[in-house]
C-alpha cells in the first residue's frame, strides 16, 4: 500500500525501473511509442487499445480530442533513460496520477512484451512517489530530472529527457524539444529568462551530485 496520499493540485516525482534493471527502451520507436502512451492515456476517460485506435483516427485528431476532453495530470518535467524514468507531475483530476500511471503502465508493457516477444512484468512493481512539499524543492528536482541524463553520463541517443522543452534550442548543444508535454511557467516564472534557469539547473545539478542529503531526497 502507497505510503502518500496523491492530492489535486499537488506536486510529485513520480519514478520506476525495469523489472532486475533491465533495459525498457531498447531503440527510438520504443521512446516514441511511450511518448505516444503518455499523450494518449493521459485522459478522464480511458481511451481502450491505442493499436486499435490508430485505425479510426490519425494520432494530431486523437490528441486533439484528448486535450479539450481534460486531463488527468499535467506534466511539469521528465527523463526516459535505457532502464528507468523520471516524472514531476501535478495531479489534476480525482486519482489522477493512479490512473494515468496504471494505463501506461500496463498499455506500454503489453507494446514491449509483444515487440520483443516476452511475458511477464517489465516494471519493478509499482511506480514510486514522493510529494514535493516546497517550491525549492520542486525547482532542484527540476534541475535533477531535466538533466538527469547528465548524473548518469547518457547522451541523448540512449536518454530523453524535458530538457529541450526548458532551454528552447538556444545553445548549439541543446535541441530543441518538439514533444511540448510539460507546464513549464511554474518554474520558468521564477527566473528573468531561460539563461537565468539553464545556470541554476547546472549549478544546482552539482550541487545535488555533491550533496548527499540532498541526493538522498532526488535519487532512487
Amino acid at each position: 500500500m502507497r505510503k502518500i496520499s496523491l492530492s489535486n493540485g499537488e506536486y510529485y516525482h513520480i519514478f520506476n525501473r525495469g523489472v532486475d534493471k533491465r533495459k525498457i527502451f531498447l531503440d527510438k520507436d520504443d521512446f516514441n511509442r511511450f511518448f505516444q502512451s503518455i499523450r494518449e492515456f493521459n485522459s478522464l476517460d480511458p481511451i481502450g487499445s491505442i493499436y486499435e485506435n490508430s485505425f479510426k483516427k490519425s494520432l494530431g485528431d486523437r490528441v486533439s480530442k484528448l486535450d479539450k476532453e481534460g486531463k488527468l495530470v499535467e506534466f511539469i518535467s521528465y527523463c526516459l533513460n535505457p532502464n528507468h524514468y523520471h516524472f514531476i507531475l501535478e495531479q489534476v483530476a480525482d486519482k489522477g496520477i493512479e490512473k494515468f500511471m496504471h494505463r501506461l503502465g500496463v498499455g506500454y508493457t503489453m507494446f514491449f512484451n509483444r515487440k520483443y516477444n516476452r511475458t511477464g512484468a517489465l516494471f519493478q512493481g509499482k511506480f514510486k512517489a514522493v510529494h514535493i512539499d516546497s517550491n525549492e524543492y520542486l525547482l532542484y528536482l527540476s534541475a535533477y530530472v531535466n538533466l538527469n541524463d547528465r548524473v548518469h553520463s547518457l547522451g541523448d541517443r540512449v536518454s530523453k529527457s524535458s530538457w529541450g522543452e526548458y532551454v528552447g534550442g538556444n545553445d548549439k548543444k541543446e535541441i530543441k524539444d518538439k514533444n511540448n508535454l510539460c507546464k513549464k511557467d511554474i518554474i520558468l516564472d521564477q527566473f528573468k529568462n531561460i539563461d537565468e534557469y539553464k545556470s541554476f539547473a547546472k549549478e544546482a545539478l552539482e550541487i545535488i551530485k555533491e550533496n548527499k542529503e540532498m541526493g538522498k531526497l532526488l535519487i532512487e
